[in-house]
């Protein structure tokens, strides 16, 4: 009996253990704050965030944040940036849309290789990062210039419509009521994950980032693991780019100018570590979510998009420095 009763004691209380570390993640507090968010709107809205055109739109839209999010947390991954996200994604888009009206390619192949365009950016980026020791930061602050440079001066001004109406219906269509733009967000997110989680190459890149030296004499290539990242990075923002041709219908050049904050809001609010070696991408998501419904507060309330801006680049700042009052912090205990 007294074997039996502690036994229990034991199990109870490592249950106990376990809740309070969930309770202790930034992942939790997340869901928190995007329930209370949910709730609030839907309250103050007289429930016209619950009908079902408005949630089938904040999810559906949903999709690309996640996406272009998810393309700054790989690099994140390794302590490093990626200023192209956004005009990459937008690039991308305009391939597979002009391969598909002036080209004449079919759908499927016009989509590969947008993909392929932002793998192979992503690749150049990784590749210059390494030979010239530059600091990503720089080397993606100038490939999005570059980028931004060919989205006008090739393409100029022109609206590519049209195209395939089977990608567009897939695009806007559903499945069992969920968006299939949104499904499509939530498979590469479970991809992004079991990469980190269970490949090899994974563990490497966020070996990499958080300690690059013990990495090393591991025998981790860290050059390997930058160039990697980067051209992940690329692919997924070539992923983001071929949904919004889904969704929209039709492309021009300014598609990709308003998600460089995106990117960078959805990693770090959700718990992404600027210095490397840490990643989330159920924080990433979450966190685009709680920025989508703050885009959802904007136009339900009318406000000002400039505030919604600031707001968002506030609550950035704020987490990068709790993240790095608790760096100190252990740092300090140890």
């Amino acid at each position: 009996m007294t074997a039996t009763t502690s036994s229990t004691a034991t199990a109870g209380t490592a249950r106990r253990r376990r809740f309070q570390e969930v309770v202790r993640t930034s992942e939790f507090t997340l869901v928190l704050v995007a329930v209370a968010g949910f709730v609030v709107l839907a309250a103050t809205t007289h429930g016209n965030l619950l009908h079902g055109a408005t949630l089938t739109a904040v999810f559906q839209y949903l999709a690309v944040p996640i996406l272009v999010g998810l393309a700054q947390m790989v690099v994140l991954g390794v302590g490093q940036m990626n200023l192209s996200v956004g005009v990459l994604t937008g690039f991308c888009s305009m391939v597979a849309a002009w391969l598909m009206v002036q080209a004449g390619l079919p759908a499927w192949l016009a989509i590969i290789a947008g993909m392929l365009t932002g793998a192979a950016v992503g690749l150049v980026n990784g590749v210059v990062a390494v030979v010239t020791r530059i600091n990503g930061f720089i080397v993606t602050l100038a490939s999005m210039t570059i980028i931004d440079g060919l989205r006008y001066g090739v393409h100029g001004t022109a609206t590519y419509q049209g195209y395939s109406h089977g990608l567009v219906s897939l695009g806007q269509g559903s499945t069992l009521g969920v968006p299939n733009a949104f499904l499509a967000a939530v498979v590469v997110a479970a991809l992004v994950a079991v990469f980190f989680r269970r490949a090899a190459l994974g563990r490497q890149l966020l070996a990499t980032g958080g300690n690059p030296l013990s990495a090393r004499l591991s025998g981790i290539s860290n050059d390997r693991s930058i160039v990697l990242a980067h051209m992940l990075s690329g692919l997924l923002a070539g992923v983001a780019g071929v949904v919004e041709v889904a969704l929209s219908g039709s492309v021009n050049a300014s598609i990709g100018d308003d998600l460089l904050l995106p990117s960078f809001a959805a990693p770090i609010i959700g718990g992404v570590a600027l210095a490397g070696g840490v990643v989330s991408v159920v924080g990433t998501c979450l966190a685009a979510l709680i920025v989508r419904l703050v885009d959802v507060a904007q136009a339900q309330y009318s406000i000002d998009p400039s505030w919604v801006n600031l707001i968002v680049g506030a609550v950035v700042l704020g987490a990068v420095l709790l993240t790095q009052i608790r760096v100190r912090q252990r740092g300090s205990r140890r």
